[in-house]
């Protein structure tokens, strides 16, 4: 029962942004979100300070991991995501900003929803009409919807549906 506990999403929505922002001159960078690389993963390790454990991840054949990169900037990572394409939504199984982008002391705010926002314009590709669901932690609930405009359906399950989606994706992408 323990290990059941630690599933679900735990990362807080800072703020939506435009794209992402640096929180201390409040400049806005565009962002590209790519599948991640072998080499990317040496520098994204539990021991560089990221609570997940990353490669574990990856090693799962029906997730996708994404990463969240500046323009022109493709070696920083400044966050990740976790999905599964299902038959009818999209499954985020984790986000997480990078280290220096958490807490009070971080570079740059808007990461998770930007990460989540992807989600969703995936979802639209996909067919999946902008659907997405997650497990939240208990404590985490409220703040999605009313950060991301989610649904609490039961339990700890969360979906995105198609209305709250296509608001993500307009705040973080000029075309779906």
């Amino acid at each position: 029962m323990k290990k059941k506990d630690k599933i679900g999403l735990d990362v807080e929505i800072d703020e939506l942004t435009n794209s992402i922002k640096n929180v201390i001159s409040g400049d806005s960078f565009s962002t590209d979100i790519s599948r991640i690389t072998k080499a990317d993963l040496k520098k994204i390790t539990v021991k560089d300070g990221w609570q997940f454990d990353w490669k574990i991840e990856l090693k799962h054949s029906e997730r996708d991991v994404y990463k969240l990169t500046i323009v022109n900037n493709l070696s920083i990572v400044q966050g990740l995501i976790s999905l599964e394409v299902r038959s009818d939504h999209v499954f985020m199984h984790l986000v997480e900003s990078a280290p220096f982008n958490k807490g009070k002391t971080k570079l740059y705010s808007g990461i998770p929803g930007n990460l989540v926002a992807f989600a969703c314009k995936l979802s639209f590709q996909r067919g999946h009409e902008g659907n997405v669901a997650f497990i939240s932690k208990s404590q985490l609930i409220d703040h999605y919807v009313a950060s991301l405009g989610a649904t609490h359906v039961g339990g700890r399950l969360m979906i995105i549906d198609s209305t709250a989606a296509l608001k993500l994706i307009n705040r973080y992408f000029s075309n779906i």
